[in-house]
């Protein structure tokens, strides 16, 4: 559960932390009731059709095993070419950092068939020494043990355009892993950034969202109204209250495709392409 500290005074951002609920971990949503609740009271997902696959081609799920069953955990991306994986460095890490899964224990799916990772190449958004995650840093990349021979990946990220700041923007999330408060297998939903909040050290900006979500709703994709992805979806508070959206106390948390993440992107897609 990252921490994100959204002001200088403590009052209201400890207030926030107390409150932010991963959204991955598609399997702990509680009893049933809980899971077919909808975060705000509209709800407008929709399952994913062929169409969307086509536009959205990177979309794939994090597949981890416990007690060696195979179990949906997170939306994931195959972004750049057919072997680099992007999702939450919370799949395999706690709030303090302790490991939480090995990367040996999962794997990707993504057009029907399932890949392999290499856990070596496993790179996290934490800058070395740190004591937490954040949401800004919750990040992570690894490559696949074998390319994804016959699947398109998603485009690398361009450099954002979006200003810091409360203005309103047209988004579509898409999970391809649903959400266990949604009855379809997949999602996707038209709705908006509400606010882009400063950026951290590593030049990330968290991004503010009123988009439904659930457990297992994790490494969403946040696509603009032309289908660029700008934002990896990571955290809500107060998952399933199906309250009115509160730029303060009830929104959902990406981070942008920026600055460190970005940055590691670009040279994982670098050195993969030197060494072939």
């Amino acid at each position: 559960m990252p921490c994100v500290r959204t002001e200088r005074g403590p009052p209201a951002w400890i207030r926030a932390c107390l409150g932010l609920i991963f959204a991955g971990w598609a399997g702990t949503a509680g009893a049933e009731g809980e899971r077919l609740a909808a975060l705000y009271p509209q709800d407008g997902r929709r399952e994913l059709k062929g169409a969307d696959y086509d536009q959205y081609p990177g979309a794939g799920i994090l597949f981890c095993r416990a007690d060696g069953i195979p179990r949906k955990a997170a939306a994931a991306w195959l972004i750049g070419n057919q072997r680099l994986v992007v999702l939450n460095a919370h799949n395999f890490r706690s709030r303090h950092l302790e490991p939480t899964r090995e990367v040996a224990d999962c794997f990707f799916q993504i057009a029907g068939r399932n890949y392999e990772f290499a856990p070596e190449t496993l790179h996290l958004g934490t800058v070395p020494g740190a004591m937490s995650l954040h949401i800004t840093d919750d990040w992570a990349l690894v490559d696949l043990a074998q390319a994804a021979e016959d699947v398109r990946p998603q485009p690398v990220p361009a450099d954002p355009t979006l200003q810091t700041g409360s203005e309103a923007v047209p988004i579509v999330m898409v999970s391809p892993g649903g959400h266990a408060n949604y009855p379809g297998q997949s999602s996707l939903e038209a709705c908006s950034i509400r606010q882009i909040d400063p950026p951290s050290e590593d030049a990330i900006r968290r991004v503010r969202h009123d988009c439904n979500n659930g457990f297992g709703g994790s490494g969403s994709g946040l696509f603009d109204t032309s289908g660029r992805l700008i934002a990896l979806h990571s955290a809500s508070l107060s998952m399933n209250s199906r309250r009115a959206f509160d730029i303060e106390y009830h929104y959902g948390s990406a981070l942008m495709f920026e600055g460190a993440l970005l940055d590691a992107i670009r040279a994982r897609l670098t050195s993969t392409s030197k060494v072939r």
